[in-house]
């Protein structure tokens, strides 16, 4: 008689203990390396520390907000209901994110900044009306492999799918509406969402809509199959970089404007600082995002 309990018992067990994740690329470190090099081996590599500021949590908070406002019924989704869980909701993320609980130690200017994203969430109701929406997805993980092998992997703020099966990708910003080089960067994170969503559904999402909640302003844009296929071509090149570097360890800073907000200035060479020894390439995933890097 074969005995089949000892296969079965090694089975559950072997299903227990948690896969190494892939290395994979998502829009926050893409864009890190496409900015500084260093500032990628800083964050994926090494995982040094980062201190949140007031602005990066309000964003964690307000994000959160939205997040639960739209798993109420659709006619409860107005604007006093949407304040009422601001301060339950800081309370919740206070207790279950270490990193968060100091932010007001002293506990001088807690008041005013509850305030400062009460009206981002005020601005919020100026942009759209949520009792109007039935969003498929909050919060939504995607991941997909490219021909290439590179494995990409983001969270959608808010994804919206018209009953024809046109595709909405929406993402909130808390922050002011970007110059430049921020819209710039705004807009690569949402080509990456774009360029998943496509992979994974067969359709090109119908638009890409960035909702600046500080400045009450709306940016939309419309992607096609060709720009996505070049999107495509340039994060194979990003990633063939990532790996050339994270082989010899030659990760190099690219100073520019952007460093004034730069957390590790103190360890660049290009402000005469010295990196920590470099560790190798990181395992088990170099590419995982934070609540904190999508709150901008």
């Amino acid at each position: 008689m074969t005995d089949t309990a000892a296969p079965a018992a090694e089975a559950e067990q072997d299903a227990a203990v948690p896969r190494p994740r892939r290395p994979a690329l998502s829009p926050s470190r893409a864009g890190d390396f496409k900015q500084c090099p260093l500032l990628y081996r800083f964050r994926a590599v090494d995982r040094l520390p980062e201190t949140p500021s007031h602005a990066q949590v309000r964003g964690i908070v307000v994000h959160a907000v939205l997040e639960e406002l739209f798993g109420l019924p659709a006619a409860e989704r107005v604007p006093e209901r949407a304040h009422a869980l601001l301060a339950p909701v800081w309370a919740r993320l206070r207790e279950e994110r270490a990193e968060l609980a100091d932010l007001f130690a002293d506990g001088a200017g807690e008041d005013s900044w509850l305030e400062s994203a009460d009206q981002l969430i005020e601005g919020y109701f100026t942009l759209e009306d949520p009792r109007r929406l039935d969003p498929e997805a909050r919060e939504l993980l995607v991941e997909t492999e490219l021909s290439s092998g590179v494995l990409l992997r983001g969270y959608v703020d808010r994804l919206d799918v018209a009953p024809t099966g046109e595709i909405r990708v929406v993402d909130y910003k808390t922050g002011t509406a970007p110059r430049e080089i921020g819209e710039a960067k705004a807009l690569f994170q949402m080509k990456f969402y774009a360029l998943v969503l496509w992979r994974l559904r067969g359709t090109v999402p119908r638009q890409l809509r960035l909702m600046y909640l500080a400045d009450r302003q709306s940016l939309t844009y419309t992607p096609d199959e060709a720009e996505l296929t070049r999107f495509e071509r340039t994060l194979d090149a990003v990633w063939d970089a990532i790996l050339r570097a994270g082989r010899t360890g030659d990760f190099r800073p690219n100073k520019s404007r952007l460093c004034d907000w730069c957390a590790h200035q103190s360890r660049c060479p290009a402000f005469g600082g010295t990196p920590p020894e470099y560790p190798g390439w990181p395992e088990p995933d170099a590419g995982e995002e934070t609540p904190l890097d999508r709150a901008d």
